[in-house]
Order: structure tokens, then C-alpha cells, then sequence
């Protein structure tokens, strides 16, 4: 192990020895969800897709979540269930975007998830107060007892080259796969039915590094499929406008290559994408070079992703920007484990 490394792990191992020495229990279920390494999992597509199902179960599902690089502190709203009531600036892009697409759901912000949990219940009606809590990118969050940690695993790009920041992308040594109750390798591809498929899909040496590490918890597979698109004016739009449109492509997250393979395999014709660093907060000159960039490759329309929308709110768009919307695709096995008393 580098001495970088070295240093990583021991204030990991300090910090994780201290919360768990400390931990807090919720009075109602708490699903996690998150990952072993930094960014390009799918972690919000995912937790919506949780907080959807839960509703059509008959739950009273509530999302907790840090609300990464929102300035507000403490916790606090970012959704009471209706419409968002903080700006990106406040609450961060992902928490924003799940605010915008839950509908009767409340989102959360919180660094300490136990203290924004007991807000929640403390804070919203009866008709609004979760029986089930949704913690998004909690697999670390060690101070909040969970009853399931879901851990996602990219498909296309498990776990880089293994090694712990900041030399590598793994935020926890590998072993810690084996804490997850349930795994999903996410981004396994559209051409796969079954498991006997999917293992041939995916890979199965990853499956082989996976259960070296955890036996027992159930594994599945999942896609983060392209659903639709959305204008900067609101306008929807079907998949099928794309056909026969030249499209400019940006983004800023945490594996852009990714965004790149979705827009690919959505069939659009790329003249071009440009990349930022992951949460990256544009300003009006990064907006014009993207669009001078589009105009020099003779593109009819501009194509992002919907978090980066959320961080272009307040900038004056161009009418031919889009965001692709994408939906969290797993098989209902998935959810009757996660949802399993």
C-alpha cells in the first residue's frame, strides 16, 4: 500500500471505528444506497427508482441524503413533496434533480442522516411522515443504523485500478463488499435477459471477484436506460425526435465516458462531447464555449444530462439544449428483496 494510501486508510479506519462506536438507530426502516468508490455508479437514478416503488407498495418513503456541495447546513427541506424549495447552489445538483422528479416524496439534506431523519418526523404531517427511509449514498455512512445496504457496482467500470484514494477511485478496500446486504451491477447491458445470460454479459470474473468477497447477498443487474428528453423550457420529448439530429454532447460527472456510451447506444449522431470534473458549476463563459463548440461542428442540438441541468439553472440556456433523462432498470425480484421484512 502507498504511503498515500496508508495515510487514506488509517483516517478511514478512525472515522469508521468512531461511527459505528456511535451509532444511532432510526425509529422506522432505513434503506442504504451507495458504493465503494467515487462516482458513476448510478446512485440517483437508483434511489429514485427505490422511492417510486416504495410508494406503489403502499410506503411513505423519504429520501435522506448529504446534499453534496449544497451550502445550506443542518438539516433542512429540500422537498416537502410538491417542488423544490432550495436552489442547486443550496442543496447540490443530485439532491435538486431527485426533488424535481419524486413527487409526494420529502427530501432531506443532512450531513448527520440520524438528526435529518428525526427532523423529518418531527417536521412534516401525519399524511407526509415516512415509514421508510431511502438513505442515498450511504454505504459510508456508518453512523446511521441500516436495516439493507444496497451496493451498486459499475459494470462498465468496477472498481478502477483497485487502489484507495487518492491514487485510485476506491473510497473502502475491497473487502468491504462483503458489508452489503444486496448487490447490483449497474450498467450490465440492454442485450441481457436472464442470470445465466447476464453472468455471460457482465462478465463473469467480476462476478467471481464479487463472491470472493460476499457469498450470500442476492446479486442483480441493472441498466440506466434512456427514457426521454427534456427542453430547457420543459418541453418532453420521446426518444424517437432524436432520429436524424446532429447532437453536441457535455457533461460534468463522475464518468463521463459512460455518458458518452448512453448517448451512443440511444442512437444519436454525435459531432462531439466535451467533459468537466464531476459536479463541476458552470458559469456563463463555460455555456458559450459549449455553444460556440456546437456551432462549429454544425450541431442541431445541444444534449447534457440532467444533473449538469441542475447546476446551468440561473444562466441563460440556448432553446437548443436537452437533457436525457434516465431511469433505473432492474428486475422486480430486486425489489420484493429490498422491500422483504
Amino acid at each position: 500500500m502507498n504511503l498515500f494510501e496508508g495515510l487514506y486508510y488509517i483516517g478511514y479506519s478512525i472515522k469508521k471505528n468512531f461511527a459505528l462506536k456511535h451509532q444511532k438507530r432510526l425509529p422506522c426502516r432505513v434503506i442504504s444506497i451507495g458504493n465503494i468508490t467515487v462516482g458513476g455508479t448510478g446512485k440517483t437514478p437508483a434511489a429514485i427508482a427505490l422511492a417510486e416503488e416504495a410508494g406503489k407498495r403502499g410506503l411513505r418513503p423519504a429520501i435522506l441524503t448529504r446534499g453534496y456541495r449544497g451550502k445550506m447546513r443542518g438539516p433542512c427541506f429540500v422537498s416537502k413533496g410538491s417542488k423544490p424549495l432550495l436552489t442547486e447552489e443550496q442543496a447540490g445538483d443530485e439532491a435538486l434533480l431527485i426533488a424535481e422528479r419524486l413527487k409526494g416524496v420529502a427530501v432531506i439534506k443532512g450531513a448527520d442522516r440520524y438528526e435529518a431523519g428525526l427532523f423529518a418526523l418531527g417536521s412534516l404531517p401525519t399524511e407526509l411522515r415516512p415509514d421508510i427511509f431511502i438513505l442515498d449514498d450511504g454505504f459510508q455512512h456508518w453512523r446511521l443504523f441500516r436495516d439493507k445496504d444496497i451496493l451498486l457496482v459499475d459494470g462498465s467500470n468496477p472498481f478502477g485500478n483497485r487502489r484507495l484514494l487518492p491514487l485510485g477511485r476506491l473510497r473502502e478496500p475491497l473487502n468491504a463488499i462483503g458489508r452489503a446486504g444486496i448487490i447490483v451491477i449497474t450498467k450490465a447491458g440492454s442485450g441481457c435477459k436472464g442470470l445465466s445470460e447476464r453472468r455471460h454479459c457482465s462478465g463473469s470474473s467480476l462476478i467471481e471477484e464479487i463472491r470472493r468477497y460476499n457469498e450470500k447477498a442476492p446479486l442483480f443487474f441493472a441498466e440506466h436506460r434512456p427514457m426521454k428528453f427534456n427542453t430547457a423550457s420543459g418541453e418532453t420529448l420521446p426518444l424517437e425526435w432524436a432520429m436524424d439530429k446532429r447532437f453536441f454532447g457535455f457533461s460534468g460527472i463522475g464518468n463521463p465516458e459512460s455518458f458518452r456510451g448512453t448517448l451512443l447506444a440511444a442512437g444519436l449522431d454525435l459531432t462531439g462531447v466535451v467533459s468537466y470534473r464531476d459536479h463541476y458549476r458552470y458559469c456563463a463563459r463555460d455555456l458559450r464555449k459549449i455553444i460556440d463548440g456546437s456551432n462549429e461542428r454544425n450541431a442541431d442540438w445541444i444534449v447534457t444530462t440532467e444533473k449538469d441541468i441542475m447546476r446551468l439553472k440561473g444562466l441563460d440556456l440556448p432553446e437548443n439544449l436537452v437533457s436525457l433523462a434516465i431511469e433505473f432498470a432492474v428486475d422486480k425480484e430486486f425489489y420484493n428483496e429490498v422491500f422483504k421484512q
